[in-house]
Parts: C-alpha cells; sequence; structure tokens
C-alpha cells in the first residue's frame, strides 16, 4: 500500500505537521528525508530497510559516502542533501551556544558536541573557547588520531586560548567504540592540560567524551 493509501494522521508529512517531530519514528523522519520509496516499498518501507542495513538511524547518517550510496534507494544526491542537512544542525546548535551561558545548557552542549563528533570514526579532540560570561567564542578541532599524551599538545591548546583571548574552555572527544567511558589517559591528559592552561588564567570547566548518541562529562563524574 502507498503512503498515500494511508489515514492522513498516519502519514509521516501530516503526522508532523499535527503533532510535532518528535512524534515520529526514525524509519518516519528518514522517510521524509527520502521522500519516494523504491519497487514493492514505501519511504517507510525502504527507511525502515535501511535502518536495519546499518544498525541504526546514526550509523546511517555517520555512514561513509561510498557505503551510504551503495544502499539501495540513495546515492550522491542523497548524501550531499544529508551532509547539507547535518551541517545546518550543527551551525544552529553553535548559534544557540553563542547566545547562552553555556553551564546553564548543558544539554545544548551535549547535543553539539554529539552533532561535531558523532562522524568521525578517528578520535578527534576539540576545544569550545568560551568568553567570561562562558559564551561560546569558537569551536575547533585540534588533534586527531589516538588521543593520548603524545598526540594532544598543551602548548597548542594555550597559544589558540590566547588568540581567542578566552576566559575558559571545554575540551570534547570522542570515542569510536561508542562506549564513552573516560580512560586514565583521558584524565592524565585533562590534568596536564589544566595545568598548563591554569598558567594564563584560563579556567577549564569540563571534559566531554561523546559516545554513541550520549556523552559524559568528567566534571559531572568528579573528575575535573
Amino acid at each position: 500500500m502507498s503512503i498515500r493509501d494511508w489515514p492522513e494522521g498516519e502519514r509521516p508529512r501530516e503526522k508532523l505537521l499535527g503533532r510535532g517531530a518528535e512524534s515520529l519514528s526514525d524509519a518516519e523522519l528518514l522517510a521524509i528525508f527520502l521522500r519516494t520509496g523504491c519497487a514493492g516499498q514505501s519511504a517507510v518501507d525502504l527507511a525502515r530497510t535501511l535502518l536495519q542495513q546499518f544498525g541504526n538511524l546514526g550509523l546511517l547518517l555517520s555512514a561513509d559516502k561510498a557505503s551510504f550510496c551503495r544502499a539501495r534507494g540513495l546515492g550522491e544526491a542523497k548524501f550531499v542533501q544529508l551532509q547539507a542537512v547535518l551541517e545546518l544542525a550543527r551551525r544552529h546548535l553553535g548559534e544557540q551556544l553563542q547566545r547562552e551561558h553555556v553551564l546553564t545548557s548543558p544539554a545544548k552542549v551535549g547535543e553539539f558536541l554529539l552533532a561535531q563528533l558523532r562522524q568521525s570514526r578517528q578520535e578527534v579532540f576539540g576545544v569550545l573557547f568560551l568568553d567570561a560570561q562562558h559564551r561560546l567564542i569558537a569551536w575547533e578541532k585540534m588533534f586527531f588520531g589516538t588521543i593520548d599524551g603524545a598526540s594532544v599538545h598543551p602548548r597548542e591548546v594555550v597559544r589558540r586560548a590566547l588568540d581567542h583571548n578566552a576566559a575558559a574552555v571545554i575540551f570534547a572527544h570522542n570515542h569510536p567504540s561508542g562506549v564513552a567511558e573516560p580512560s586514565e589517559s583521558d584524565r592524565r591528559i585533562t590534568r596536564q592540560l589544566q595545568e598548563a592552561l591554569q598558567l594564563v588564567d584560563v579556567r577549564v570547566l569540563d571534559h566531554v567524551i561523546a559516545g554513541a548518541g550520549y556523552t559524559v562529562s568528567l566534571a559531572e563524574r568528579g573528575l575535573l
């Protein structure tokens, strides 16, 4: 049965307009993005198939171009559209943080960092540079690869903090495994960076680790 033959209140677009986007399942949201299905499959059926094929929505959204374009019903045009949508979401979240005191918006900070880091297949270490009111000045991805004492350079972080005239920072990095538990290496790097930034009167507010759809705050764990 075509989606056009469904009861109006159950069609994804009409459901979104009537009940809000949060009322839709992952498959229904993806179906709106896809717009059409394939032979023998409605857009929702195709969306369910794709979610099963990739494993979940997060893995589909973070798939590389080759894997994405190989899937039935997708292709380069859809890949370009998706990257544009994801970048719009990242910029929107960044603009929200620039207007707000980040310590009063921990959920938005987490959303922003997940949006920035969830697609990377390697470890990425980034820094939120904040002003004296703890509003966002800039977000920078600074180090790539295995995050350990050899790859994260405190001198570079201090230099960029001074360049931005930052009063405080929040560190963030991802665990590509999806498990966001802080390691001993994570704690050691945080201490090293804290000590370096104290010399130039820049506060370290947190170190956030991004996993598969969630974040862990070292500050909330009492590890800062």
